[in-house]
């Protein structure tokens, strides 16, 4: 009896530290995204009051119903406060702009000088370059989904998304689990899914921000491998690092993206590729799926084909290679 009490009191103590352990991963996981996101809202506003006196600017917009030429403030006004003037069709169904007929601009980005501007949907005859943001967004919100999907006892950590190549058949996600032996389960591919459907039906708006490397390394100080790509990213780009952010979710990339996640239609996340060992206990894995955007479809043969092809592993380049080397690496 003595001996069964002891075990009794040993097993409670372990479970009662398990517990402990899992409130203290929560909640520094918790800390660590209201801390980033504090810090994103602090320089969104820092920019925003740095404009001082407001300029205005020309911006000639060409497109249907006809051309015409609008009067917006400089460093303030968006792509789709331009949409705005025009009518709530083009504000629902832009998701890029074409800035001076060659830039691809984020819609919510602020536009700097007097330029042209077109509005990019689905349906225009030549869509690659909203094509690409399309699928770069996707690999976007995989993480913010793949970071409400698991729990903190997998030790979820996001790598990097290698740049968007639709002919791949797949947009990726690659990251690293506390496990070297993961195989998922049809269940928990659909439930990965399922949170990339949630986010498009909440309609959030996707935000740019451009920060200076420190504050970048503030952002990032709780995140092993975002510290350790930040060098080589702010190298490359005049010691600024570009983020974006979907609801409290915030990654690195060059974008641009789409305006909003209500851009995803039907999307299956349908591979989880083991690509390398991280140490003693955990690996790298690349998370694959397919998308298309809204209002679009196919007939379940021709997206089933699409699925299949997406299974393959991506032949982009892996995480576990050195950083320095990716000149594709989207983080971009």
């Amino acid at each position: 009896m003595a001996t069964a009490t002891k075990l009794y009191k040993q097993s409670w103590h372990a479970l009662r530290q398990l517990q402990q352990y899992r409130t203290i991963a929560s909640g520094n996981a918790s800390a660590s995204i209201k801390s980033r996101n504090e810090l994103f809202n602090q320089e969104q506003k820092r920019q925003r009051d740095a404009v001082g006196r407001v300029e205005k600017i020309e911006v000639r917009y060409l497109g249907l119903p006809e051309d015409v030429t609008l009067v917006m403030n400089n460093h303030i006004s968006t792509p789709y406060n331009c949409a705005q003037h025009l009518s709530e069709g083009h504000c629902k169904r832009s998701a890029l702009a074409l800035v001076d007929g060659s830039v691809p601009w984020d819609m919510h980005r602020p536009l700097q000088e007097s330029c042209t501007l077109q509005l990019l949907n689905f349906n225009v005859s030549e869509p690659h370059v909203v094509n690409k943001a399309f699928w770069r967004t996707c690999s976007f919100m995989l993480g913010a989904a793949l970071q409400r999907a698991f729990k903190d006892e997998a030790r979820l950590q996001l790598h990097s998304f290698p740049g968007p190549n639709i002919k791949s058949g797949s947009f990726v996600h690659d990251i690293v689990l506390g496990a070297q032996n993961w195989e998922p389960t049809k269940a928990e591919m659909r439930a990965i899914s399922a949170e990339m459907v949630k986010l498009a039906a909440q309609d959030l708006r996707i935000e740019r921000l451009e920060v200076d490397k420190e504050l970048a390394k503030e952002m990032f100080k709780d995140s092993r491998y975002k510290s350790e790509q930040l060098p080589s990213i702010a190298q490359q780009n005049q010691s600024r690092v570009t983020l974006y952010r979907l609801g409290d979710h915030i990654d690195i990339s060059r974008g641009p993206m789409v305006a909003s996640t209500r851009f995803l239609g039907k999307c299956t996340i349908l591979a989880a590729h083991k690509v390398a060992n991280e140490g003693s206990t955990d690996a790298f894995y690349r998370l694959q799926g397919v998308a298309l955007p809204t209002g679009f479809s196919l007939n379940h043969i021709a997206y089933g084909l699409l699925e299949k092809r997406a299974q393959k592993l991506n032949s982009a380049r892996l995480p576990n290679e050195p950083f320095e080397e990716q000149q594709q690496m989207q983080l971009s």
